[in-house]
């Protein structure tokens, strides 16, 4: 209608060009009002692409799913790490007050004797996550005598949090949003340990070692270059809490900071004490006040052997340019 009623304008202020410049202004400024409309009637409708849950973009996304992978980024960090020995959850314990128990902020959450899970994201809705698990992994239990397996858990996870949507008479769905939040969930199984990560788009992956939150990239990055596979179950935990130590934004303690792990000779869910968790962060700074004086030698020397390869480099180029 817009794109008919601008082309009748344009036609009348061909045909009226002898009736004055008046007349031409008031043709095309109800063309212009055409178009303006036109277009707050095309962002509307690219409004609806945003919000909607059960629609695609013509782009093919689905926009409140990105909603959710962002809110992750408001949590706090956490990460995980697979050795031969069993698995270590660790998580950063954002404090609002001095006041605030630590105890009761938690992270990790158990949901059965053989596994738990560690957060970033909203808590609530991990909270819905976990309680649903812990029914079915019950419900595993009782009808096959037997633990739930890691990959089963981790895909009932999944199913649930991509089982999101708007009212149906036929079906209520438990949530009308996508869950805005990502577990690791890590366990021992008759394959041995095993550690796996959910989103909100409902995809699991299984991983070796993983950190979520608002700094992944960070704590990713230390993951990678000091991850080996051979490692102990104390090397685990000093690389957990070692890797938390560089990325968070507080000085490390044993109150904002959480720690588990899964031995694979017990098999048992074990949550660590602060005391446990203080030990482990002076080992640490023992470790770097060792490694000072070396440290500042080796990038003394390597910043001078840069600085000759810089100057090197960009005589090269002045004489290319000339």
């Amino acid at each position: 209608f817009f794109f008919f009623q601008a082309e009748d304008g344009i036609r009348d202020v061909e045909r009226s060009r002898g009736l004055g410049d008046v007349y031409k202004r008031q043709v095309s400024t109800q063309s212009t009002w055409g178009f303006r409309i036109l277009k707050e009637k095309m962002l509307s409708e690219g409004n609806e692409y945003d919000t909607g849950v059960n629609t695609f973009s013509p782009d093919g996304r689905i926009h409140q799913i990105e909603y959710a992978m962002q809110a992750i980024k408001l949590g706090s960090t956490a990460l995980g790490i697979r050795s031969k020995e069993g698995i270590v959850l660790a998580a950063e314990r954002r404090l609002p007050s001095p006041l605030m128990i630590p105890s009761s902020l938690e992270k990790i959450i158990q949901i059965d004797t053989h596994v738990g899970c560690v957060l970033a994201g909203l808590v609530a809705d991990a909270r819905t996550l976990v309680d649903y698990a812990r029914v079915e992994c019950q419900n595993h239990r009782f009808t096959y005598n037997e633990p739930m397996p890691i990959v089963s858990i981790a895909e009932t996870i999944a199913d649930l949090a991509i089982d999101f949507g708007e009212f149906e008479k036929r079906k209520q769905r438990p949530m009308a949003r996508p869950y805005g939040v990502s577990l690791l969930i890590a366990g021992i199984d008759e394959n041995g340990p095993a550690l796996y990560q959910t989103d909100p788009s409902g995809h699991y992956m299984e991983w070796s070692a993983r950190a979520i939150g608002p700094a992944t990239e960070g704590a990713q990055s230390l993951l990678k270059d000091n991850y080996s596979s051979t490692m102990t179950l104390k090397e685990a935990e000093k690389l957990a809490l070692q890797s938390l130590k560089n990325v968070m934004e507080e000085k490390i303690n044993k109150n904002n900071v959480e720690l588990c792990i899964l031995k694979v000779d017990g098999g048992k869910f074990e949550s660590m004490s602060p005391d446990y968790v203080e030990e482990i962060l002076k080992t640490l700074q023992q470790s770097l006040q060792s490694f000072v004086p070396i440290f500042k030698t080796v990038s003394y020397t390597h910043l001078r052997a840069h600085e000759t390869s810089l100057h090197l480099v960009c005589r090269l180029l002045l004489e290319k340019k000339k």
